[in-house]
Formats: structure tokens, C-alpha cells, sequence
């Protein structure tokens, strides 16, 4: 896999590669940063960039201890931030005829598919305005329960709803390694990850490194999405001037090489949602309806998890509470707790109005 051979790129960066230690904005670094996407635009490549550093800027304006910062009083100071970001990419990018555009996101705009395809409507409209997209989570509106948590996994769906072909995150580190390279000098970098469970089975992620908001495994997390929606992955150093133009002359990180999936663009969004709202717990007999690529029918069900509405994200787990599947519900969490158990026939008399006889059609629901 090269960056060479794809044709729209994700690349996101972290506050730790904006700002330095000392609270000092990196522009020596951001400049080599635009220089490297000049070249990528120059070979004909469309480019997002996902990146994080709005609260970090907001706080060195006003200075603020990012740490101390309450989520009321963060919302404001990212709102600060998000005009000091978008002037430092401006004021740098134009310097390489680069044009760039904002898009603020919420956890909603990728999980409601409406939603997600207008998002993929715009992304499409800036490439072909030539203009670079430059991502981050809307921080300003946004409250603990309805947030990615951290711009890794922001970028794994970016990339998804726009069917990229490959991300590219900038860490502090190489990539993934055996063990933390900071404390085991006998840490080994993992070159290329192709099935999770057998490459990774003997990794603690938690143990490896911690990176930003979220950690080497939401990199892991970010890496299984992308892996579902056919994008291959990089994680890599992104601490060194020109960080693109190093990956493409050299052979030093970690790549996630994708499945090749034929999973339509439907299916690929349920499978990779972030927040599924409830769970399903079904018996033997719809786990192997299922395997056979049939709906599950309420008569398979044997538990509801959670509250969800009609049309929303569900887990499927069978009796030993292993996921099986992730689909559209075609009944809400209520709905659910009066049929499970009976069959088709005896739905429309236990709710008193005529419905669909699947829980969940095959044709919203994805096989794990």
C-alpha cells in the first residue's frame, strides 16, 4: 500500500503536534506540513485534514490551563480556539496556493445516515471547488454523551462516509508497538496488521502508550472501522518536519491493511457506527438464521438492552453475549420488550397496529 496509489487521503493531527510543550505554536512545523499537501495535491490527490487544537489555541490565547477547564467553560474557550486555528491554517496554506474550508462535526452528523450523506455531499462539492477540508469535532456544542471523545475515531468516520482510501494518523511515537518504546528499549514496531485477533491477540493496548484524548486503542478502534469500510490506515511519527513526505520515502510505521469488503455503502455505515443505542440478545436458532443471511424475526429474541427509537443502531449478542451482528431496528426498545419471543403472525394483535414482521430486515444488518 502507498499513498501514492490513493486518491482521497485523510490526515489527522493532534494538538501535541500544533502546539510544543512550552505552549509555543509549531509553525516551523505546520509550513512543512502544507509543503507535504502541496505535493500530494500536486499528483492529483484529494485531501482532508482532521485536526484537533482549537481548545489548546483558545487556552494559550487566553491563558488557561487546559486541565482545569470545566466542559461548560471548554466550550467557550474551543469556540476561541476554532477562529485562532483556522487563521493559522489560512495564514500558512496560502503561502502554497493551498485553499481551505472548516467543517465542524458532531457525533450525529455521522451516525444519522441522512445526515452523513449530506456531509458526503459537501466534502465531494469542496474537492471539487478545490478546496481542503479541514475537520474537527464541534467542541462548542457538543456534550460528553454525544461525543467521539477524541479526533482519531472523528477521522476513521470522516474517512468512511467519504470511502477513502487511506488515513493517516500522526502520533508522537512510530506507530504500534509490541510494548511501550518509551520504557522497553526491546519494543518493537508492528510493521503491518492485517487480522486484528491473530496480529494483536498477545497486546494490552492500555499498557502500550497513552496519546491524547484518547489512547493508543481508540487508535486500535479507529484502525477496525476503517478496515470495515475498505481504507487502508497509517499510524505514524508525526513529530518530524515534512511527516507526509517521510512516510512515502520510508518504510517506519504501522499500516492496518483493509478487508476487501463488499459490504454496500448502507451496510458499511451501520457496521462501523460509533454509539449503537441498545442490544439485542438472541437464541440459537436466529443465530444461525442469521449466518444464513436471514432477518431476526422477534420470535429468535430472548432480551432487550438499553432505550432505542425505531430506525436506530443496534448490537446483536447471542446467549453468551457475544456480538454477532449490528443492524437498523425496525421496532423501538418498547416495541421490542412486548413481541420478543412470538412470532410474526401475533405482532400486529399484541400492538394493536400493523408493522413490519422483521426486527431487523437483512438487508440493515451486518454480520460480525
Amino acid at each position: 500500500m502507498s499513498l501514492k496509489n490513493s486518491n482521497i487521503i485523510v490526515i489527522k493531527i493532534g494538538s501535541s503536534l500544533l502546539v510544543d510543550k512550552n505552549k509555543k505554536i509549531r509553525k516551523k512545523w505546520l509550513s512543512s506540513f502544507a509543503k507535504d499537501i502541496q505535493k500530494l495535491k500536486n499528483m492529483n490527490k484529494k485531501i482532508i485534514i482532521v485536526s484537533s487544537g482549537a481548545i489548546a489555541l483558545g487556552c494559550i490565547k487566553m491563558h488557561f490551563n487546559k486541565k482545569n477547564l470545566k466542559l461548560d467553560k471548554s466550550q467557550a474557550i474551543a469556540s476561541i480556539g476554532q477562529i485562532e486555528l483556522m487563521n493559522l491554517f489560512l495564514n500558512t496554506f496560502s503561502k502554497y496556493n493551498l485553499n481551505i474550508s472548516q467543517i465542524l462535526l458532531t457525533l450525529e452528523d455521522t451516525e444519522e445516515r441522512r445526515r452523513s450523506l449530506n456531509a458526503k455531499r459537501t466534502f465531494e462539492n469542496l474537492f471539487n471547488l478545490n478546496f481542503i477540508p479541514v475537520v474537527n469535532e464541534n467542541d462548542t456544542i457538543a456534550t460528553t454523551e454525544i461525543k467521539y471523545g477524541d479526533n482519531d475515531r472523528l477521522a476513521s468516520r470522516v474517512a468512511q462516509i467519504t470511502n477513502s482510501d487511506a488515513l493517516v494518523l500522526l502520533s508522537d511515537v512510530d506507530g504500534l508497538y509490541t510494548k511501550n518504546p518509551k520504557i522497553f528499549k526491546d519494543a518493537k514496531l508492528i510493521k503491518k496488521v492485517g487480522d486484528f485477533n491473530k496480529d494483536l491477540k498477545d497486546l494490552n493496548f492500555k499498557g502500550i502508550n497513552e496519546l491524547g484524548s484518547g489512547g493508543m486503542s481508540t487508535k486500535i478502534e479507529a484502525a477496525k472501522i476503517c478496515q470495515l469500510s475498505g481504507c487502508n490506515m497509517i499510524i505514524a511519527n508525526g513529530l518530524y518536519l515534512n511527516p507526509i513526505d517521510k512516510i512515502m520515502k520510508k518504510n517506519n510505521f504501522t499500516l492496518f491493511v483493509s478487508k476487501i469488503s463488499k459490504l454496500d455503502a448502507r451496510k458499511k455505515w451501520i457496521i462501523s457506527s460509533v454509539s449503537p443505542k441498545g442490544e439485542l440478545i438472541i437464541d440459537d436458532g436466529a443465530k444461525k438464521a442469521l449466518k444464513n443471511g436471514k432477518s431476526l424475526l422477534a420470535a429468535g429474541i430472548k432480551k432487550v438492552n438499553g432505550k432505542f427509537s425505531k430506525g436506530d443502531h443496534i448490537k446483536i449478542l447471542d446467549k453468551s453475549y457475544k456480538e454477532c451482528a449490528r443492524g437498523l431496528c425496525s421496532f423501538s426498545s418498547n416495541e421490542v420488550v412486548k413481541i420478543l419471543g412470538h412470532q410474526s403472525k401475533e405482532i400486529e394483535k399484541i400492538l394493536g397496529y400493523t408493522t413490519k414482521s422483521e426486527v431487523v430486515h437483512k438487508d440493515d444488518m451486518v454480520e460480525i
